[in-house]
């Protein structure tokens, strides 16, 4: 039932997003500014663009993410249908997941177009282990993905202003950003000895912010 109720969720949001484009449309132009951006600051000496390629693509991509999660919730605020949440007799951790899972395939298609991006603009290497890398960035996303679907409901609430919510995601976001950039860092070398440990931390914090957002997602509906 839970699986099924989440499900249907993130089909919802999906269908949404895909009608409107509105989230990935705003998105998407920031992440390219500020890659750009840092691609004109760093100069153009080419081996210092490719090690810091890895730490620019998800700095670039988590910051243009922030709209994503502020605006998963924009539907139902704009329909008044948060009370709708509130009221319906289903598992509040279910609605918590859907949105996580729909909020992470957006980031997805966010951090694949970034991706792209950041190797045409810098040379990033790919690595020899797509296995690795795809793991790297599942985890990754999930990481944020359920960080901004927790404080996104907040946003949405009136409980705190959009412009707090880089304030109270980042900090936490730091373990993930950090093990993430990382783990990309060493695959681009060709190095795969130290990536397991980092993909581990990763899993670790996703099932920690999974676990708080499905227990706490209640709380904050109701409050």
């Amino acid at each position: 039932m839970t699986a099924r109720l989440a499900w249907a969720i993130a089909a919802k949001d999906l269908r949404v997003e895909r009608r409107s484009k509105a989230a990935l449309s705003a998105a998407l132009p920031f992440a390219t500014t500020m890659l750009l951006s840092f691609g004109f600051a760093l100069g153009p000496g080419r081996l210092l663009l490719v090690q810091a390629a890895p730490g620019l693509l998800w700095l670039a991509g988590l910051l243009a993410a922030l709209d994503l999660f502020s605006r998963s919730y924009q539907a139902e605020a704009d329909g008044g249908c948060l009370e709708g949440l509130l009221l319906s007799p289903v598992d509040r951790g279910a609605i918590y997941l859907g949105k996580a899972a729909a909020v992470a395939v957006q980031v997805a298609v966010l951090f694949t177009l970034t991706g792209a991006l950041t190797v045409a603009l810098f040379g990033l290497p790919l690595g020899s282990s797509p296995a690795l890398l795809a793991a790297t960035a599942v985890l990754g996303i999930t990481g944020l993905a359920a960080l901004g679907s927790l404080f996104g409901l907040l946003t949405a609430l009136g409980r705190t202003r959009q412009a707090a919510l880089p304030l109270l995601i980042l900090p936490l976001a730091t373990p993930v950003l950090i093990a993430a950039i990382r783990a990309c860092a060493l695959l681009s070398a060709g190095s795969t000895d130290q990536v397991a440990g980092w993909l581990g931390v990763l899993a670790a914090f996703d099932a920690v912010l999974l676990a708080t957002g499905y227990l706490v997602y209640g709380h904050l509906l109701e409050d």
